[in-house]
Order: structure tokens, then C-alpha cells, then sequence
């Protein structure tokens, strides 16, 4: 079983943590009477970045910019598909500045930017997944976003709705082991999820799209286990969700533990510090 994974070399774009901070509350994770240890944030970051490297990916840096504490997490300015960049309309006012250094690094690389018109915060709730986009939406991303990124793409786009304000993104209750891309052609690849983060129409779609779906508890998910990265057959993850760990390796994955307990008090974890640049696979 676990030769049977193949991992895939993945790019991405991440922002150094030098400003991170919480200096508001957005979501119920954030505190402001918890005070970040940044250089703890900057060690944790880095190792984030060096076990990427160390697994044969690629990765970018964007230049973090003083005044935006939550720069750091990429994966929310915008989500790219075939080279194609779909920008961010934050629904905080405190991040919307966000949006204009990250569209200004995909221009400078010679990406097509679209700025979203509605509330969207990127790969945050479009979670790419091969042959469609599965779409959170509930606490942040809207639904006229979703039609938006459909109607750009050209890919259908699944919308979930999400009930529990600890789970506000999508990628902090599902995300993606193996799109299909590199298994058998028609297969939609697989997910893990945790089934409480979703309303009950949202549930049976995924359990429909998903039957083999890695199902998590409630505490894994609240250890930001499902806040992780695949390639495919490596995962990393945070190392509070030991459960989840050990059920992903029965299935032949490898978990690559990844500690970023200081993002935590502000709501984040390795996927939300993480944007794919996805190009046209040739």
C-alpha cells in the first residue's frame, strides 16, 4: 500500500511571517490579550518551508508588507488554476490591503489576474479538487463568488455550507489527499473531512462525491489537522492531530508533522500559509 502513493512537485507562493501579529478578532480563534511570539512564528515558518523543499517543492516568497499582521496566510489571497489567478475581495476590512501585494506578485510573474467582484478569500474556500472546485461558504466566501469563479475557470464549482464559526474556511474542515490527476483517468481523487464542520445537504454531497472520504473527529480538526498539504503521498500536518496521522498512514500516506502552533491563535495553520500556483500541466 504505501508504495502505491505517488507524490507530485508542487509550487508555492508563501509570505515570512515578520509582521504577524493579532491585533484584531476576526474569527474565534483570535485573541488579542494572547500576545505571538514572532521569533517562535519565523522558526515554525521556516521549517514549514524547508520540509516542502526537502520533499522536492518549490517555493516562492511574496514580501511581507508592515501593517498586514495576516499577510502570512497566502492561501486566502487568491486561488490559481491553470495559471489563472482569481484574486481576493477580503470580507474583513483589516485584510482587504492584502490583495493588492499578492496580485502585484502574480503580474510581475506574468500571471492573468481576475479580482474577485464578491467576497472571496481564495483558496481559504475554493479548494481545488481536480475535475471541479469545492466551495465553502458561511462565514467569509459568498455564494455570487462562487459563480464568479465558475463562470472564470470554466470548472464546475461545488458550493458547501459551513456551520461552525471554528471552521469558518474550508480548508480548516476538509482538504484534498490526491485530486485524480495522477490515478486512474475519471476518478475524483479523495478528501478528508470533518463531517460536523458542514450543514446536512453539504454533508451528503460530499459523502456522495466522496465515499472512501478520511473522515476526522472534532479534535483532530480542532488541532488544525485538516489544515494540511498533500502532494500526494506525503502530508503535512500538524502534529496535535495524531489521530488523523494514523489513519492516513494505514492508507499509505506519509505524514510530514509540522508544527505551527503560533498561527493557531490567529486561526491558521501550514494550508493557510500555503497558496499552489496550479499551471497548465503539459
Amino acid at each position: 500500500m504505501p508504495d502505491s502513493r505517488v507524490p507530485r512537485r508542487r509550487r508555492f507562493l508563501v509570505c515570512e511571517p515578520r509582521h504577524f501579529a493579532v491585533q484584531y478578532a476576526i474569527n474565534p480563534w483570535m485573541s488579542t490579550g494572547r500576545p505571538v511570539d514572532v521569533i517562535r512564528a519565523l522558526d515554525q515558518w521556516q521549517s514549514l518551508v524547508d520540509a516542502y523543499r526537502a520533499h522536492g517543492h518549490t517555493v516562492h516568497t511574496v514580501q511581507p508588507v508592515s501593517g498586514l499582521p495576516d499577510m502570512v496566510f497566502a492561501a486566502n489571497s487568491a486561488v490559481v488554476v491553470e495559471g489563472r489567478v482569481f484574486g481576493s475581495r477580503f470580507h474583513a476590512p483589516e485584510r482587504r490591503p492584502e490583495s493588492v501585494p499578492y496580485a502585484a506578485w502574480f503580474k510581475t510573474e506574468g500571471f492573468e489576474v481576475h479580482p474577485s467582484e464578491a467576497v472571496c478569500e481564495g483558496e481559504g474556500d475554493l479548494v481545488p479538487a481536480g475535475r471541479w472546485i469545492l466551495a465553502g461558504t458561511g462565514f467569509r466566501t459568498t455564494r455570487e463568488a462562487h459563480r464568479e469563479a465558475q463562470e472564470y475557470f470554466g470548472v464546475p464549482v461545488i458550493s458547501l455550507t459551513l456551520v461552525d464559526p471554528y471552521f469558518y474556511h474550508l480548508d480548516t474542515a476538509l482538504f484534498v489527499l490526491d485530486d485524480g490527476s495522477g490515478g486512474t483517468p475519471g476518478t475524483a481523487g479523495n478528501v478528508a473531512y470533518y463531517p460536523g464542520a458542514f450543514s446536512p445537504g453539504s454533508r451528503e454531497v460530499l459523502e456522495r462525491l466522496y465515499p472512501d472520504a478520511v473522515i476526522a473527529t472534532r479534535e483532530d480538526a480542532l488541532a488544525f489537522g485538516l489544515n494540511s498539504v498533500s502532494d500526494g503521498r506525503h502530508v503535512f500536518i500538524s502534529p496535535g492531530a495524531r489521530g488523523l496521522a494514523d489513519r492516513l498512514a494505514v492508507l499509505g500516506y506519509v505524514p510530514v508533522p509540522v508544527d505551527l502552533s503560533e498561527f493557531h491563535k490567529a486561526g491558521g495553520g501550514i494550508k493557510c500559509c500555503t497558496q499552489e500556483i496550479r499551471e497548465i500541466r503539459s
